[in-house]
Order: structure tokens, then sequence, then C-alpha cells
């Protein structure tokens, strides 16, 4: 029966728009799988750890989470939020450690730094992990994660993307997605500093602005270097 013209629609409740805005799990999961195989794709000594260590660890966190609210994320538990954020350090850990171990064979010296070929795979690994790494981190922590994004976006935004900065859009509705964070850790790590989407909580920026400089150091010392072997 249809709804009546004056009375409430129930495919507009609560529960509907609980459904509506919760994010699929699986954008999430690919870029977490993503960055297991960029790590196995490095040298041994820009790894944190031994060859499966780090998957091993960081896919037992992904499965909990997707146990614990598969399909769209829109539940709400503490213990699944201690998980995501634990396995989005692991992520962010690793990426710093292998750009560490980067640099260090970049100055000094080390086996992958000899090859153009080798030096080029190994940098772009990383770059490309740090990436996932920080999209997964804005993902996480903007406005409390997805799930309470998916119930509530806060008043003040801590990352304001276009839509929330321009009221001639009318997203009063609008959720940010993945995609929105990758392609924010995209461009911050290609242009060393904000492009759409402004920062405004101190997180956001502080982490913005590691970023930037990992990612500087990463692709100015891999070019220079790469320029060095070829020349």
């Amino acid at each position: 029966m249809p709804a009546d013209a004056d009375g409430p629609d129930d495919r507009h409740g609560p529960d509907s728009q609980q459904a509506e805005f919760g994010e699929a799990r699986w954008p999430m999961a690919g870029a977490v799988i993503g960055a297991m195989l960029l790590s196995q794709l490095m040298p041994d000594d820009l790894r944190l750890g031994p060859r499966w260590l780090l998957p091993l660890g960081e896919g037992l966190l992904l499965l909990t989470l997707i146990a614990g609210d598969p399909g769209r994320i829109s539940r709400r538990s503490a213990a699944l939020r201690a998980v995501a954020i634990a396995l989005v350090g692991v992520l962010a850990v690793s990426a710093i450690w292998s750009t560490v171990r980067l640099i260090d064979d970049l100055i000094h010296g080390g086996a992958e730094t000899n090859s153009a070929t080798g030096l080029l795979q190994a940098g772009g690994s990383v770059w490309a992990s740090t990436v996932l790494a920080f999209s997964l981190l804005y993902f996480e922590l903007d406005g409390g994660g997805a799930a309470a994004r998916a119930h509530r976006m806060p008043t003040t935004p801590e990352l304001a993307f276009p839509q929330q900065l321009s009221p001639e859009l009318n997203a009063r509705q609008w959720r940010p997605r993945y995609i929105d964070y990758l392609y924010l850790g995209l461009t911050n790590s290609t242009a060393f500093s904000p492009t759409d989407v402004m920062p405004l909580a101190p997180w956001a920026k502080i982490s913005m602005a590691v970023q930037s400089l990992v990612s500087l150091l990463i692709l100015g010392l891999v070019i220079a270097r790469a320029v060095n072997v070829l020349a």
C-alpha cells in the first residue's frame, strides 16, 4: 500500500537513513589488502618485522572488523572502534618505518639504491603505502569514524570537504566515503598541501603535515637518487 501523502513514509525513517548513510565495507577492506600486498613488494630491510608478520596481524584485525560489522559500516561499538584504530595504527607505523628505512638507505647506501629499477619499485611501494595508510587514518578519525558518521555528522567538521563548505550544493545529508579520504591522501601526497579538503581539527592538521613531509622526502630523495644512478 502506498504511503499516505500527508503521513510519514517508512522508507525514509531512521533505519532507512542509517542504511543509506552506512558505507559498504569493501572499499576500506580493499585498501587494507592493497597495503598488505604492497608490503610484500618491499625489500626485506624496508619491512617492519618478518615478511609474514604484518599481513597476518592486519588480516586478523580486518577479519575481526568484518565479522563484527559485515556489509555496511554502521554498528557503533567501543570494541570495534578499538580494533579499527589498532589496524590503522599498525598500517601507519609500518608505513613510517618503511619510509625511515628507505631514507636511511638512500643516505648511507643500500642494495636497492644501486639499481634505478629496484629503487623506483621500492620507493613507489613505500610511497603508495603511505597514501593508503593516511587515507585510512583520515577515514577512521574524521567525525568519530564511519559508523559514527552513518548516524550523525558532527556540527563542526574536522575535515571540511567542498560539500560541507559550499551551502549552494545543498548537501546537508551528504556523507564522505572512503574514496573521498583516498583522494585526500593522494592529493596531499602529490601537492604537499591541502587541495580541496581543509583540515580544521588539530589532529587533522598534524596528520596532513606529517604526510606531506613524508611524501616530500620520499619523492625528492628517490627521484634524485634515480637520476644519479641513471646518469
